[in-house]
């Protein structure tokens, strides 16, 4: 089975790009649980709010992967949840960080398409995404993670992420 995640600042097109890739290669695709968590929260984010994100993620991709499907794509993974908490917090978790990617493919969504807003999203302002997009990018660094970076309109996206794949299967 392949593990691929994408990963990317909000809005870059990761959950449309993860159900389509999941439904084409047959497989199956592990919504981004940390979405669902803060949709469903009254209050600011906490880091402990972080390490059940991480702990709900992981559980819903382990879920899958016992229907032992030829593909996994997951909508982020522990890297986001990480690159996040740093974001907010200003600071790299140790605990988080310890937590190891178990992808064998990371494909990471550039920020060079438009912010698409909605009530869950943070960082429409453009400066703000790029600071965030270096963060996902020291984070892939600090963890000796090279991930494939993908750009363009989504039809670029799409077709790189399938050749991506295509060629590790």
């Amino acid at each position: 089975m392949l593990s691929v995640v994408l990963s990317g600042v909000e809005s870059v097109g990761k959950t449309r790009l993860a159900a389509r890739l999941a439904e084409r290669f047959g497989g199956v695709w592990v919504p981004e649980f940390g979405r669902a968590y803060t949709e469903a929260l009254d209050r600011p984010l906490t880091l402990c709010d972080h390490y059940a994100i991480a702990a709900g993620h992981r559980q819903r991709a382990e879920d899958a992967k016992a229907a032992n499907p030829p593909i996994l794509v997951e909508d982020t993974d522990i890297v986001m949840t990480t690159a996040w908490a740093t974001m907010l917090f200003g600071h790299r978790d140790p605990t988080l960080a310890a937590i190891p990617s178990a992808a064998d493919l990371h494909l990471l969504l550039l920020p060079d398409v438009p912010f698409v807003p909605d009530p869950v999203r943070m960082f429409a302002d453009p400066d703000t995404r790029a600071r965030f997009h270096a963060l996902i990018e020291a984070e892939f660094d600090a963890r000796g993670i090279g991930p494939m970076r993908i750009g363009g309109g989504f039809a670029a996206r799409e077709a790189a992420a399938i050749a991506a794949i295509a060629a590790r299967l």
